[in-house]
């Protein structure tokens, strides 16, 4: 009967000693080698690698610019992180529909002005309309005072003239100061003036029809203080603000929010718009077209009232 065995022959007495020993020259050659090979390489060669290693895993992903010096973006500074704003002209100026600015510092009587500015004369002529009760464009509602303008489309500069005082001087000796209320739209060319009747006849007979005139701003003695009102259906949550009876031209309206100071945008129908309602009901600052800066304080969320105030920019 036969026996079945597993594995090989039984090794040699002291074989497996010289297996040890030859293995263990064999590693030590190699390492010998491995050591000659690293030396004959290139200087810097290993350095050289983690570098580029280094440098690939820096590299921008978004946008930025390039270094001169290495051809390579750089990391493009990080925007400041701010909180949304209500959304203009800081100052903005945005269109209606636009976001709010921020605005630290009253805008320069020069950026301010626009088209109509202290000191410059316009030449143009002047037409007659009838005014009904007053109102216009500019949203003020009846006028006690009938001496009144409608300012032409390019002049009114959408609604950026409403409630300026312009001294007006005709061709025969006649001058009138009007306030503008109202828009002349489009044929009425730049420098023309549409007067309210009870005006131009202070200039002229109405059968002449159009009259050459030149104009100028002016700053009156004014009045009373000025007054802001909320328009209809403002809220907490939606709010648009107008500035009635200042002397000189309004060149923005900002409100103080949690964020600071917000410059509204002015609607062409002459209201300051919180289309989110931030800083609605809260502190106003006020700022005419020669940099002047009105404050003014608990002005409530109470809408189509006219809530009149304690200051009125200085006269020019």
């Amino acid at each position: 009967m036969s026996t079945t065995k597993h594995g090989g022959s039984r090794p040699r007495r002291g074989w497996g000693r010289r297996r040890a020993v030859r293995i263990s020259l064999m590693l030590t050659a190699l390492g010998v080698l491995a050591c000659l090979a690293v030396a004959l390489l290139p200087s810097g060669g290993a350095d050289t690698g983690r570098v580029t290693g280094a440098a690939v895993a820096a590299a921008p992903t978004g946008s930025g610019s390039v270094d001169p010096e290495i051809g390579a973006p750089t990391a493009a500074a990080p925007s400041p992180v701010t909180s949304p704003p209500p959304s203009h002209p800081t100052t903005a100026t945005p269109s209606a529909s636009g976001s709010p600015r921020s605005a630290s510092a009253a805008p320069s009587a020069a950026s301010a002005a626009g088209r109509i500015r202290p000191g410059v004369g316009r030449q143009g002529v002047a037409t007659a309309y009838e005014a009904g009760d007053g109102n216009g464009a500019c949203l003020y509602g009846p006028s006690a005072d009938m001496m009144i303008a409608a300012m032409n489309h390019t002049d009114y500069e959408s609604s950026r003239a409403c409630g300026a005082h312009v001294q007006v001087r005709a061709a025969n000796g006649a001058s009138i100061t009007v306030r503008i209320v109202n828009e002349c739209p489009l044929p009425c060319a730049p420098g023309q003036l549409d007067l309210s009747q009870q005006a131009f006849a202070k200039l002229a007979d109405l059968r002449v029809g159009r009259l050459p005139i030149t104009w100028t701003l002016l700053s009156p003695a004014a009045p009373d203080p000025l007054s802001l009102r909320y328009k209809t259906g403002s809220s907490r949550y939606w709010c648009a603000l107008q500035v009635i009876g200042h002397r000189n031209p309004v060149a923005a309206l900002e409100v103080r929010t949690g964020g600071g100071w917000w410059q509204l945008p002015r609607t062409d129908y002459n209201y300051f718009l919180a289309a989110d309602g931030n800083g609605c009901g809260g502190t106003v600052r006020i700022t005419d077209i020669y940099g002047e800066q009105l404050t003014v304080a608990g002005i409530a969320v109470k809408p189509d009232v006219i809530q009149p105030t304690r200051v009125q920019f200085a006269r020019h």
